[in-house]
């Protein structure tokens, strides 16, 4: 197969300007990389924080490639690939931070330890829509918080990325699945299989509908700020909360009186440090098992977005009116 030299791809050349499509080369693959022509890019909020450069724990140095998940085929391995082979349907957060190309661009070139085979039930938009998001509630719920059957868990933010995500990997685990949202939210909570509780609900209220006053085996906090206190109030004795929003300041007193743990998820880590960048290919092993056995779905916002209305789906992840994750076909 004869490789392309050039490619498109859309550059941030300065913060909060728009994308500029560009001709550029197309990248060398090292002996452990595979070069995969893209078909899709996953939108997430992070995507549109590092375009504003408002992301101190995601820093990209500009001119940069954005785009954290991607979904596409390979068309090229490195000398050392055992694991893929030519024409394989692969997907994974594979750059788009730490200097590391992102997925808005026709080819890209991938450190095989952060892909899996694409689940074959899936297109190349749905699979490209759940990698950062997959991760995260993975890392959360089955690396941190040890979830097994029979717990009960509480998803705050159900009806979000990560939240949606949550819900069903706990139900596939044989949870029971509690999730908070608003009003409008109640008809996606339900619809994955959880039961719905109204954000404004007070804590004491639901803890003692669900749980007999005794808390939640697992509470997953997806929202952050306010939201992580209250979760410190709606675990049992002995109970995990994990979040991946902890980022501010809060009293751990209501933790700590109920010998309950805590444990922060950043998924990040292995694009910025190397470290753990094959568990990350083994969670998106996991999420095609899953996937395939018909345990779990993306949900999708119906619009398609191309590299010219980039910014278009970014403005709807700023003004919190996507219906779904967003995603750009290459």
């Amino acid at each position: 197969m004869t490789r392309q030299s050039t490619m498109c791809a859309a550059i941030l050349e300065t913060h909060n300007a728009p994308l500029r499509v560009s001709t550029i080369s197309t990248p060398e693959i090292g002996p452990r990389e595979v070069l995969v022509r893209v078909r899709a890019s996953g939108v997430n909020p992070l995507d549109t924080k590092i375009h504003a450069g408002a992301a101190a724990h995601a820093h990209h140095p500009l001119p940069a490639i954005l785009g954290l998940d991607l979904a596409g085929v390979v068309e090229q391995t490195g000398r050392a690939v055992t694991r893929f082979r030519l024409g394989d349907e692969v997907y994974g957060m594979t750059g788009g931070v730490g200097g590391v190309q992102g997925s808005l661009a026709e080819f890209a070139a991938v450190d095989t330890d952060l892909l899996a085979l694409k689940p074959a039930n899936l297109s190349m938009r749905e699979a490209a829509a759940l990698p950062l998001i997959f991760i995260t509630a993975w890392e959360g719920l089955i690396d941190r918080a040890a979830l097994k059957a029979g717990q009960r868990v509480l998803i705050h933010g159900g009806a979000g990325g990560v939240g949606h995500v949550a819900m069903q990997i706990a139900r596939a685990f044989g949870a029971q699945v509690f999730a908070t949202g608003s009003a409008s939210q109640r008809v996606v909570i339900e619809g994955f299989g959880a039961t719905f509780i109204d954000r404004n609900t007070a804590i004491a209220t639901y803890v003692a509908e669900h749980t007999g006053g005794r808390g939640f085996d697992i509470v997953y906090d997806t929202v952050g700020g306010k939201v992580l206190d209250a979760s410190f109030e709606a675990v049992r004795r002995f109970g995990h909360v994990v979040s991946a929003l902890g980022w501010g300041t809060h009293a751990l007193a209501p933790l700590s009186f109920r010998a309950a743990s805590y444990s922060g998820v950043f998924t990040l880590l292995p694009l910025l440090s190397v470290e753990g960048r094959a568990h990350h290919g083994g969670i998106m092993t996991e999420a095609t098992r899953l996937i395939e056995a018909g345990k779990l779905v993306p949900l999708l916002d119906p619009r398609h977005f191309t590299f010219e209305s980039v910014g278009d789906a970014y403005a709807l992840i700023r003004d919190h009116a996507a219906k779904g994750k967003l995603v750009v076909e290459i």
